[in-house]
């Protein structure tokens, strides 16, 4: 039991390292893009209002010069999708049905993951699809375990993250804003990232609030233990 809590602390604290390397190698990978959005093909350097995310991905700047970050890039977008398959995968066990939190959240989100790190591949738009709409699954069964806990504020907070998603799924598809798409992304994951950390952090509070209950109530069964044992010699004692 205490192996596996320690491997339950050690994994809530993958996910918070995974976004803060992703979010350090995400910032300079955009020093090294060489320029160019949708918007401005001329643009020097990465624009953070036009450009998406996943054009530091790209073999090419919008503009056509070599993207040097690229590499840099590729290894910010692994470690963030290895990070949120550890994420999913141990969430489930703080909440109380577990067997259905291990298949809706666990499984389905390791796999959405494993679908979207090929985000780079020439299948861009088929894999953002298929991954976006399976990431769906571990998202809807979070917030259903999350509002059955009674983690309210993480209820809320997920649900507008999930909005913000559709928001951007819609604008993808249909067209709508999609000027403003690039900046609805970063904002999306932004407020994404804060979430998963926010759920990450309460869970190691939770953890280490069990751990003192645990050692509370250990040491009370002990001095009960102790009483009695005191009892029995002053018995005997008297008995003598």
């Amino acid at each position: 039991m205490m192996k596996k809590r320690i491997l339950t602390v050690y994994s809530l604290v993958v996910p918070i390292a995974g976004i803060a390397i992703f979010v350090v190698l995400y910032f300079v990978a955009a020093r090294f893009y060489p320029g160019g959005s949708n918007a401005n093909p001329t643009h020097k350097g990465f624009d953070w209002i036009n450009n998406y995310w996943c054009d530091l991905i790209a073999s090419y700047g919008k503009n056509g010069s070599p993207n040097t970050g690229r590499t840099i890039a590729l290894t910010a977008m692994i470690t963030l999708f290895a990070s949120l398959s550890v994420f999913w995968f141990r969430l489930p066990d703080f909440f109380r049905e577990t067997q259905f939190a291990r298949l809706f959240i666990g499984y389905s989100g390791i796999i959405a993951m494993l679908i979207l790190v090929f985000v780079f591949t020439p299948y861009h738009d088929a894999i953002i699809l298929i991954g976006g709409s399976l990431s769906a699954i571990p998202f809807v069964g979070t917030l259903r375990e999350l509002y059955r806990n009674r983690w309210r504020f993480l209820f809320l907070f997920g649900s507008f993250c999930m909005a913000l998603i559709l928001l951007n799924f819609y604008s993808y598809l249909s067209g709508w804003l999609v000027s403003l798409l690039p900046l609805i992304q970063k904002i999306t994951l932004v407020f994404f990232l804060g979430w998963v950390l926010l759920i990450s952090l309460n869970c190691i509070l939770l953890l280490r609030s069990r751990k003192r209950l645990a050692a509370n109530t250990c040491h009370a069964n002990l001095e009960k233990v102790n009483y009695g044992l005191d009892k029995r010699h002053c018995h005997q004692a008297k008995d003598q």
